[in-house]
């Protein structure tokens, strides 16, 4: 059996910044409702990116992996809430409720129909945020959570497909995968879990692919592609460090010296 260490508690969290930021984070820990009270969010996996706006609500499955960058409006900051919902917490509340076969063709984002219950919920949230600063007492967050999901499944007959769902990803082809989402931040045990195998499966079958160990390839890659956005496309060597998947720009720089023999900004200098 395939098991993983990225099950967390569930939390209400609060997001507010004044400037455009991209989140080095590239996965969804668990399911999450995300509202945006102000600014715009886009989500970019390997195959679309969603553009979340202003008192807009979505879910994303916590199987997702995508980059989430965040949109001030003109004239105020970016301001959201998300709430997650871990597992055990799902599993606690639908122990006791009868459910139809769970659908197995399961979305990665999902955009909910504007409603009074949704509003309600998001508007009783945000005071405590502006009272509070970052976290809510945990008495009422557990209300909340429980709120939060009893309004889900009042205006969205299908959302128990992905909620009520405790099955892992199955095993994928693991060539496919990682040339799709080779540039998303995530650890290796996550692109294992993600493929649908324990670690040690995972690096195994990765050799095997790749003639070569993950990080190594997945350095070899990103770097590739580092290059060739410099070279063709003309993008800053400050924007390319993030999107080709690398956490800071320190190590890209680093890295790309080593194995090219200059700098990425020699190479914005000499256009």
């Amino acid at each position: 059996m395939v098991t993983t260490n990225f099950i967390s508690k569930s939390d209400i969290f609060f997001s507010c910044t004044e400037k455009q930021y991209m989140n080095v984070e590239n996965t969804v820990p668990e399911h999450a409702l995300v509202h945006v009270f102000s600014g715009s969010m886009t989500i970019t996996d390997a195959d679309t990116t969603y553009t979340v706006n202003e008192n807009e609500t979505i879910i994303l499955n916590k199987h997702l992996i995508a980059k989430f960058t965040k949109h001030p409006a003109l004239d105020e900051q970016f301001k959201s809430v998300t709430i997650l919902f871990s597992q055990v917490f799902l599993q606690k509340y639908y122990a006791s409720i009868k459910l139809n076969p769970i659908n197995k063709n399961l979305w990665p984002v999902k955009f909910l129909q504007k409603h009074s219950l949704l509003h309600s919920l998001f508007d009783s949230i945000l005071p405590y945020y502006e009272l509070h600063g970052e976290e809510l007492p945990q008495n009422l967050t557990e209300i909340k959570l429980s709120e939060a999901i009893t309004i889900l499944r009042a205006i969205d007959t299908s959302i128990d497909c992905v909620l009520a769902n405790f099955a892992g990803p199955g095993k994928i082809d693991l060539t496919e995968f990682m040339i799709k989402n080779y540039s998303f931040n995530i650890p290796i045990d996550r692109f294992a879990y993600l493929t649908g195998r324990s670690l040690a499966s995972f690096k195994r079958d990765f050799q095997k692919s790749f003639n070569e160990p993950p990080q190594r390839w997945l350095l070899k890659k990103r770097l590739k592609q580092a290059h060739y956005l410099l070279t063709n496309k003309y993008q800053k060597p400050s924007d390319v460090y993030l999107e080709v998947g690398f956490e800071n720009f320190s190590h890209f720089s680093t890295s790309f010296k080593q194995h090219f023999g200059y700098t990425p900004s020699s190479i914005a200098m000499s256009r």
